[in-house]
């Protein structure tokens, strides 16, 4: 049983939830099921799981809300989410995604996609250590101990963006597609949105700081990492009166 992957199932209808727990029992999963928000935390603040499929409309606190406070508290921030709705339209993705999600999956769906979302998200989240530590003006990935660091200084990243920094390193300067991005780094599962590649490029950009201008947007290409990112006119202007 140690060996299970444990899912947090936080839906408020019975039926769905019975389904999805039978599914994921039968799979080699370990569900548990919280019905609303309230007992959804009483789960989370007893074990944390490995996984979280998180309803978007709940009794209550809404999953997305949920997710939000869940993303920005240091004990569950980086447990895997996704999220389940019938809420399809592309606004109410993005929200999702931008509210911490790693995966978005409207309502109704099948069992089989189901399941291979949910191991696509935790075999996002746990990248295998290969290869050596990677330094590009300043910026080193170390895959063997998942650290990432600028200047010297420490920084925190995500499992997906983490990957996403490491393939983007290891082929620096070259550009790539959104389509290519999702095959090496997400996997050649046909689920996951091209839109998702962009709100983890803004997280990964984010996480970086400083660094984050070495992640360029290549219009109408896609993303590369450099080591000379654009200075702007201004900052260039006052190095050279300097």
């Amino acid at each position: 049983m140690r060996n299970m992957p444990a899912v947090l199932v936080v839906e408020d209808e019975p039926a769905i939830a019975e389904l999805i727990a039978v599914n994921l029992r039968h799979n080699g999963f370990r569900p548990t099921w919280a019905m609303d928000s309230v007992s959804a935390q009483r789960e989370i603040d007893a074990a944390l799981p490995d996984l979280i499929l998180l309803d978007w409309m709940l009794p209550g606190e809404s999953g997305l809300s949920l997710a939000k406070r869940w993303r920005a508290n240091e004990r569950t921030k980086a447990v895997p989410l996704i999220m389940l709705t019938a809420r399809g339209d592309e606004a109410d993705r993005v929200a999702g995604l931008d509210a911490g999600a790693d995966d978005y999956i409207s309502k109704p769906f099948s069992t089989k996609e189901l399941l291979a979302r949910v191991r696509a998200v935790l075999r996002r989240h746990s990248p295998e250590p290969t290869g050596e530590a990677i330094v590009i003006a300043g910026l080193s990935l170390d895959s063997a101990t998942h650290r990432v660091a600028f200047a010297d200084q420490a920084l925190k990243l995500g499992p997906t963006e983490f990957k996403l920094l490491h393939y983007l390193m290891g082929h620096a300067e070259r550009v790539h597609s959104r389509g290519q991005l999702l095959d090496k780094v997400w996997g050649d599962h046909v689920y996951i949105e091209e839109r998702t590649v962009d709100v983890h490029v803004k997280r990964l950009r984010e996480a970086l700081g400083a660094a984050g201008a070495m992640v360029e947007t290549v219009r109408g290409a896609g993303y590369r990492l450099t080591a000379k990112p654009v200075v702007p006119v201004a900052v260039a202007a006052k190095a050279m009166a300097g």
